[in-house]
């Protein structure tokens, strides 16, 4: 087998070392978010508005040159028409949903709407990030989307 791949090749085809490359790289990607959501509840403690966390993660983010795109729309689609759109928070790298929240504790809701963003966006790796925890790293839930 050759160690160039062409095109996408379904995770059941990709080799395991593929594979373990793969979700290496998503895992230090996701810690490196984490670490700049960190840096960011560090400088600003709790208790302020999502849009305030979400402008600062961004400056992290920009600073260790991660790249992201913030408030990317996606659109919800019925039976073939659009009806709606979703606006996410940030996508990291083209891999991970990031949502960002600032509350008293997570709802069920909040799950389903990471678990919604990666199935519409098709990414497999969701973070969410309640900035309103005395400790960040309490309020960070991981997701996969098998």
């Amino acid at each position: 087998m050759s160690s160039t791949f062409r095109g996408v090749l379904q995770p059941s085809e990709r080799p395991a070392s593929v594979a373990v490359k793969e979700s290496d790289a998503l895992k230090q990607l996701t810690e490196r978010i984490i670490g700049c959501a960190i840096e960011v509840h560090r400088q600003l403690g709790p208790g302020l508005l999502e849009g305030t966390y979400e402008a600062a993660l961004c400056i992290e983010l920009q600073n260790a040159g991660v790249n992201y795109v913030r408030q990317p729309i996606f659109p919800v689609v019925y039976k073939g028409q659009t009806i709606g759109e979703y606006r996410l928070d940030l996508i990291v790298q083209d891999a991970v949903v990031v949502e960002i929240k600032s509350v008293e504790r997570f709802d069920p809701i909040f799950e389903a709407q990471v678990l919604t963003y990666l199935r519409v966006t098709s990414k497999k790796i969701g973070l969410l990030m309640n900035f309103n925890s005395r400790l960040l790293r309490d309020g960070i839930r991981r997701y996969v989307l098998g």
